[in-house]
């Protein structure tokens, strides 16, 4: 089943994503910050990123997946299955991975701060919702499934 067929508000989230951008400009400094201060210890894994181009680059593929999840949805979950075994390979918990979606979400509330609204919040919920599905129907490293569900990082806003 695709987002447009669930009743994700496609409007809503590209919205909150220009919203965030007219208010703070690059999130690339306030994602990266906000995983950090969470858990300092991802930091170290970009030891090679010393100008923050490789931050800039995850991101951007953050939101081009996300606006496929929001859209047209042809490559989201190719996307997201590729980059959770490359992630594995690299160690990275897929705790980790997909906590990354919802910090990017909460960043954006927060940039975007009073254009926020209750449709751009459920619209996320949604593709956070989508990410974790996809993420459930790829069984883990170990053979085991994920438990963190991302949806309900934002919940409270």
């Amino acid at each position: 089943m695709r987002l447009g067929e669930i009743g994700m508000d496609s409007a809503a989230f590209e919205a909150s994503l220009e919203a965030a951008a007219a208010r703070a400009g690059d999130l690339t400094p306030l994602v990266y910050d906000r995983l950090f201060a969470r858990h300092p210890g991802l930091k170290a894994e970009f030891w090679r990123d010393s100008r923050g181009a490789i931050q800039g680059e995850m991101l951007a593929r953050v939101f081009e997946t996300l606006i496929d999840l929001a859209g047209p949805r042809v490559m989201a979950d190719h996307y997201i299955t590729t980059e959770i075994t490359t992630h594995d390979a690299y160690g990275i918990a897929r705790g980790h991975f997909t906590e990354f979606f919802a910090i990017v979400g909460e960043t954006v509330a927060a940039a975007a701060g009073p254009d926020w609204t209750p449709a751009m919040a459920a619209a996320w919920g949604e593709a956070l919702r989508e990410i974790d599905a996809v993420l459930a129907a790829m069984p883990g490293p170990d053979g085991s499934q994920p438990g963190l569900e991302a949806a309900t990082i934002l919940a409270d806003r």
